[in-house]
């Protein structure tokens, strides 16, 4: 039509083309922009998740989304996918022969672990992580600069009390986790350790997971100024991958959702 200068008519009747479709002008679907609206919004907020967990946390905001969908507007708009964390085997001995015990209801069997950082100044901080392996719930991340078998004795003796004694306590066999005050005091409590074999850490493969999600959704992008600023970010973060994060292994779930519409703002990092 602009080059030939001929009608639209014309123009539609040598191309075989229907005249309407040549009308026709696009209608936006009100839901449509509503929901990539709210998926770059989440994108922003959760930097380090990805179109699944977006999805899982759509599902909780009350949209009835799956995840190809989803993907489709994720791919549109350019985000980026963070790195996918390397497949582990998870319980297994060492020759392939027996899975080890694993968590059949809450609080049966909880696995902890320390993580290592730093503070501006270079001073370590060190933080222990304890999960409830059946919920998937971490239950406590305690922050301190040394943490020695009796402050352990301490913080779990407060999660006992609260929550109740576990049947089996599962660790690696770092100083603090053998020491023979921790284990007489388990003995006393009827509460039964399992330790991984030396060099295994996938034995341990539920608080692994955990400390590697804490690293790098967290740990590796924060900057911590001082001892308090570290405890108050990281409990806020614990409080978030408990109630807001969704598990794959959950359904795209939170392990403790809580029972009203969340702030997002307020519980993002």
């Amino acid at each position: 039509m602009d080059k030939l200068d001929v009608s639209e008519r014309r123009a539609c009747k040598v191309l075989g083309q229907n005249r309407f479709t040549q009308r026709y002008e696009e209608k936006k679907d009100p839901f449509d922009e509503k929901l990539r609206e709210r998926v770059i919004y989440f994108a922003k907020l959760y930097g380090r998740y990805g179109y699944r967990k977006v999805t899982g946390l759509l599902n909780m905001d009350g949209f009835d989304v799956g995840k190809d969908r989803v993907y489709t507007i994720w791919r549109q708009e350019g985000l980026q996918i963070p790195q996918k964390q390397p497949k582990r085997s998870r319980l297994w001995f060492n020759d392939g022969s027996c899975i080890r015990l694993r968590p059949e209801y809450p609080n049966h069997v909880w696995s902890y672990d320390f993580v290592a950082d730093r503070t501006r100044d270079g001073r370590p901080i060190k933080i222990l992580n304890i999960i409830d392996e059946f919920t998937k719930e971490c239950i406590c991340a305690h922050v301190a600069r040394r943490i020695t078998s009796r402050e352990i004795v301490f913080i779990l003796a407060d999660l006992f009390i609260k929550r109740g004694c576990p049947t089996h306590i599962r660790s690696d066999n770092g100083p603090e986790f053998i020491a023979k005050l921790l284990l007489r005091w388990f003995k006393t409590l009827d509460i039964a350790p399992l330790f991984i074999e030396p060099g295994s850490p996938w034995e341990n493969g539920y608080c692994e997971s955990f400390n590697g999600k804490m690293r790098y959704e967290l740990l590796d992008g924060e900057l911590f100024y001082t001892l308090k600023e570290a405890q108050i970010i990281i409990e806020k973060w614990r409080r978030q991958y408990n109630t807001i994060r969704p598990h794959q292994s959950l359904g795209f779930r939170s392990p403790v959702p809580e029972t009203v519409a969340p702030d997002w703002e307020k519980l993002a990092m």
